[in-house]
C-alpha cells in the first residue's frame, strides 16, 4: 500500500491546474464570444462618441477641448452633463457639479471591480480609468474571475479607443451631421447598456433594484435637472439589498 502522502493530491497541483483550467486561450470559445461583445460595444459606444463630438464643437468646445473630455474624463454620461450645462448658458464650476455626480456611480464600480483589477499599484491605477459601465457590466457577467478581468480590459479597452475616434469624428464633422437625436445615435447607448445588464437580472435582489430604480428614475426625470435621476436611482440599492438578504436567509434555513 503508497503511503499517505502520496495518494492525497497536492494542494498546490490542485491550484495550478485549476488556474489552468480557468484561463481564457485564444480559441476559448468564452474568450471568443468575449472579444466579439467587447468589440460590439467598442463600435456602437463609438457612435454614440459621433454625437458627443458634435454636440461639443457645437457648445463652443474646441476639438482639442473635446478630445481631452473624452480621453482624461471619459465618462459619456458627465461629458454630456458638462456640455449641456456650457451650451445652456452655464459656466464651468456650474457644469462641473453634475458631472462630478455622474461620475461618482463609477466608485461604486470600482469596490465591485477591486478582485478584478491586479497587478502593481500603478497598473491599477491606470485600469481604474477603464471603469466604466460597460466594463462593469461585461466583467460582472462572467462566470470566473480570470474571465471578468479578461472582459474588463478588453471591454474597456474597446470602448475608450472607439470613444475618442468617435469623439474625433463628430468634433471634424462639426454641424454637417445635423441633430444626432434625429439619427436615432442617442438611443444606442441606452440600448446597448440594457442589453449588457440583462443577466445581472438572475442575480438575488437585482429584480427589486431594476424596478425600483426604474421608478425612482421615472418619478424625477420631470422635475430635477438632467442627471440627477440616474444618481437618485442608485437608492434602489436598499430594498434590492433587502431582498437579497431575505433570500440568503430563506436558503440558509432550507
Amino acid at each position: 500500500m503508497e503511503p499517505a502522502h502520496q495518494i492525497a493530491p497536492d494542494p498546490a497541483r490542485r491550484t495550478i491546474a485549476r488556474d489552468a483550467a480557468d484561463r481564457p486561450t485564444a480559441t476559448d470559445p468564452a474568450r471568443r464570444a468575449i472579444v466579439r461583445d467587447a468589440a460590439g460595444i467598442g463600435l456602437a459606444v463609438g457612435i454614440y462618441g459621433v454625437s458627443f463630438g458634435v454636440l461639443a464643437v457645437a457648445a463652443g468646445a474646441s476639438v482639442a477641448q473635446a478630445m481631452a473630455l473624452s480621453l482624461l474624463v471619459f465618462t459619456g454620461a458627465s461629458q454630456f452633463a458638462f456640455v449641456g450645462v456650457i451650451a445652456g448658458g452655464g459656466g464651468a464650476a456650474a457644469a462641473v457639479a453634475p458631472a462630478l455626480m455622474l461620475a461618482a456611480r463609477n466608485a461604486i464600480y470600482g469596490l465591485s471591480l477591486a478582485p478584478v483589477l491586479g497587478g502593481t499599484r500603478g497598473a491599477r491605477l491606470l485600469q481604474s480609468h477603464l471603469v466604466i459601465d460597460e466594463s462593469t457590466a461585461m466583467a460582472r457577467a462572467q462566470d470566473s474571475p480570470r474571465r471578468a478581468r479578461t472582459a474588463f480590459l478588453l471591454t474597456g479597452v474597446a470602448v475608450l479607443a472607439c470613444w475618442n475616434a468617435g469623439t474625433l469624428a463628430g468634433a471634424l464633422a462639426g454641424g454637417g451631421l445635423g441633430d444626432p437625436r434625429a439619427l436615432g445615435m442617442d438611443a444606442m447607448f441606452p440600448a446597448a447598456f440594457l442589453a449588457l445588464l440583462s443577466p445581472q437580472l438572475r442575480r438575488p435582489g437585482a429584480p427589486t433594484a431594476a424596478v425600483a430604480g426604474a421608478l425612482i428614475a421615472a418619478a424625477l426625470v420631470t422635475v430635477t435637472p438632467a442627471g440627477i435621476p440616474i444618481v437618485a436611482a442608485v437608492a434602489a440599492l436598499v430594498p434590492a439589498g433587502l431582498a437579497a438578504r431575505r433570500v440568503r436567509r430563506g436558503g440558509a434555513a432550507a
